[in-house]
């Protein structure tokens, strides 16, 4: 775990609500002077804190989607056959987000597909395929009541 104080907490905070905000705007919002805010920046990125910056699309803006959450089953008994499904995953890419879990399911992924009928090819052909999976259940999203990337400090 990384130890952060409360300037690099605030820069966080400032950087997760605006990726796009300058060295200058930063180091005016905390009283402090441009060169201390960008090392402090170049330090998070090196130590792996701030691992990318991005643009977050808003789905709902560029066409239709559906928004699925697989649980089920692995059937493995070597670490090498849960490496295979990783693997597979990470080649799909309607699968935004693959979880590996404890308790009543093994694996979590949420996917976005197009509409239920991709959905049903895509099932069809990419998850029942996916190696040594067990049973499946799909829940489907009715409404995202929220959705944040910003993580609390």
């Amino acid at each position: 775990m990384q130890t952060l104080d409360n300037t690099d907490r605030t820069i966080l905070e400032l950087l997760q609500q605006d990726a796009k905000l300058n060295i200058k705007e930063i180091a005016a919002r905390l009283n402090m002077t441009k060169t201390p805010v960008y090392e402090r920046i170049k330090r998070l990125e090196n130590r792996g804190v701030i691992s990318k910056y991005v643009a977050v699309v808003n789905r709902k803006k560029v066409g239709p989607s559906v928004l699925v959450f697989l649980s089920g089953s692995l059937e493995v008994k070597k670490f090498d056959q849960i490496q295979e499904f990783y693997d597979a995953v990470g080649k799909i890419p309607e699968i935004m987000e693959c979880y590996l879990m404890g308790g009543e399911n093994d694996f979590l992924l949420k996917v976005i597909v197009r509409d239920l009928d991709a959905y049903h090819s895509f099932y069809s052909k990419q998850i029942s395929t996916l190696p040594h999976v067990g049973q499946i259940r799909s829940s489907f999203v009715l409404n995202e009541v929220k959705h944040s990337t910003v993580l609390p400090f």
